[in-house]
């Protein structure tokens, strides 16, 4: 069993625990344990089966909490989460992912109505049921059903990030090469396609132990399910003189691979996932690679994230595809946070995690005070800490540390913090994480007016979607990116899996409107630096260069640029 199991049932007993009115303290020490086990580097099932080993000795994990590990350790489960699925059942915690669907709101619906799916709750929605409940009304249904709908919608789909995980583990185990939306880049993926000449890959692949629930077995192909979220994973044997080919065309997307198969017809050939061959005498013209593929037919290779039908084969074909950003090419990381605020290291150990990585300069932005939760900085905390960065930065350390703050951007515009103490720091990011649900017209102004501050520097998670959760706010993006260039804000990509905020249609919008980008991991733990991956995928799918990017410059010209 592996680290997000254990975290994931230590969650899910906390969730289970709040819909029971539970002590808070106790709730709170699961949710402190499952998030210390999702960041730790080490497997706890190695911890635990290593006698020279105390599991307490991780910090956040107590004797209570060690217990329950072992017990999940040796029979999958743990006696305080049988207790509560005894009185809940598991399908209540579906209900938690609907917004508007809280802990004490599915108790009162369980001891109201006994819901716990979210056919029940849907249903009793539709009766005007719900409303009755204190707390409730018609807009609360309507929030509710509209929320199942989302739901329903993205049932099925994974982050990009897991999708990842699951191809960084089993594509070496079957020598084989991840396709698909994975390897398009897109921010969620509904299976995850892996090819391989390796005749043994199948036999493998459904030998391995992370796999279950076989769909599909035969000599070339097997579908099963992968891990403990089911993903859906489908290994292909292919011919060698064959793979470039196969793997153009299940790397999609569709409309793609349609626009390239029209090309071929045109040319006398014809494309499909075993070869490029004439029409006439089925005489291979190409097929064992890609960059075959797309030379034969007349273009240069296009890379993967741009598969998407949107200009990119007419621009291959007049060798005009831009050089795209590459992870190595980011000389910094510009949004991340610390204990000073709701980040799990210390200044210094983010510091080393980001020296580790090869930059020369990062932003600690930490929340403002509106996010009380976050333990946000008023103004003489950030201004303070602001010094402390400063003075860390005499230490020589081996990485530039600019004093930043995450500002809250409030309903009217206003930022969190007054003007004079942002003007203390080095890089400020301007966030919404409030009022998501105001009309256009007044996100638009709100926007609008958070940019008029002199001290802000970048606009942080721009449209404020969480994906698989929350949708994007609405407001009139054309008319914010116009002013954004006009006044030199720039436009973050939030690198975190969960965001993953510009999309590449809001980003190549944005570029064409003159803006210029930041690609930043908004981590809270030194191993969430890895995400800036990612982020780079998103700005490959905008059709980003380099140059469109800001923290690929060197520290002395990145520090020009920002007027410091």
């Amino acid at each position: 069993m592996e680290n997000p199991e254990f975290a994931r049932l230590l969650g899910e007993t906390a969730d289970l625990m709040e819909i029971a009115g539970e002590d808070p303290f106790r709730i709170r020490s699961y949710r402190n344990a499952a998030a210390a086990i999702e960041n730790l580097p080490e497997r706890i099932a190695d911890i635990l089966r290593d006698p020279a080993r105390e599991i307490t000795a991780v910090p956040g994990i107590g004797k209570g909490i060690a217990g329950a590990l072992r017990e999940i350790a040796e029979r999958g489960s743990f006696a305080r989460r049988d207790e509560m699925l005894a009185k809940y059942p598991p399908t209540a915690l579906e209900l938690l992912r609907i917004p508007g669907v809280g802990p004490k709101t599915v108790r009162a619906l369980w001891e109201h109505y006994r819901v716990s799916t979210l056919e029940d709750l849907a249903r009793l929605c539709e009766e005007q049921k719900v409303r009755a409940l204190k707390g409730m009304g018609p807009k609360m249904e309507q929030k509710i059903l509209a929320g199942i709908a989302h739901y329903r919608q993205v049932a099925g789909r994974f982050l990009l990030s897991h999708a990842a995980a699951a191809a960084a583990e089993l594509a070496p185990a079957v020598n084989g090469t991840p396709a698909g939306s994975l390897r398009r880049g897109r921010e969620t993926v509904g299976d995850l396609d892996i090819l391989s000449t390796d005749p043994g890959a199948i036999e493998r692949f459904l030998a391995h132990p992370g796999v279950h629930d076989v769909l599909a077995h035969g000599e070339t192909k097997a579908s099963a399910r992968f891990g403990s979220e089911g993903l859906q994973v489908d290994v292909r044997v292919v011919a060698p003189e064959s793979f470039g080919a196969a793997l153009q065309y299940f790397t999609g997307s569709k409309e793609h691979n349609v626009a390239l198969r029209q090309r071929a017809l045109k040319m006398g050939l014809t494309l499909n996932e075993y070869g490029l061959f004439m029409l006439e005498g089925e005489r291979r013209m190409a097929g064992e690679t890609e960059e075959g593929i797309y030379e034969a037919l007349g273009l240069v290779f296009i890379p993967p994230e741009l598969r998407e039908n949107q200009g990119e084969i007419d621009a291959a074909e007049r060798r005009a595809l831009p050089a795209l950003i590459e992870p190595e090419d980011l000389r910094g990381d510009l949004h991340m946070h610390t204990r000073e605020s709701d980040g799990r290291a210390t200044l210094e150990e983010m510091a080393a995690a980001a020296r580790e990585r090869g930059y020369d300069y990062i932003a600690i932005t930490d929340h403002s005070k509106a996010l009380a939760m976050a333990n946000g900085l008023d103004e003489k905390r950030a201004v303070a800490f602001a010094a402390e960065v400063r003075r860390f930065n005499q230490s020589g350390a081996g990485v530039h540390v600019f004093a930043g703050l995450e500002c809250d951007i409030l309903r009217d515009g206003r930022m969190d913090l007054a003007e004079d103490a942002l003007t203390e720091l080095d890089f400020v990011v301007a966030s919404v994480h409030s009022y998501m649900n105001l009309e256009p017209r007044e996100m638009t102004d709100r926007l609008l007016r958070a940019m008029e501050c002199r001290a802000v520097r970048a606009l942080g998670h721009p449209t404020g979607r969480v994906l698989l959760h929350r949708d994007a706010y609405h407001y009139e993006f054309e008319t914010v990116a116009r002013e954004a260039a006009r006044r030199g804000v720039w436009m973050e990509i939030n690198s975190s899996p969960e965001r993953l905020d510009l999309h590449a249609a809001l980003i190549r919008r944005a570029r064409e409107l003159g803006c210029r980008f930041v690609i930043s991991t908004d981590a809270h733990h030194p191993k969430h630096l890895a995400n800036i991956a990612f982020g780079v995928r998103m700005a490959r799918r905008g059709w980003l260069t380099a140059d469109d990017v800001m923290n690929t410059l060197p520290l002395g010209k990145f520090r020009a640029a920002l007027g410091r």
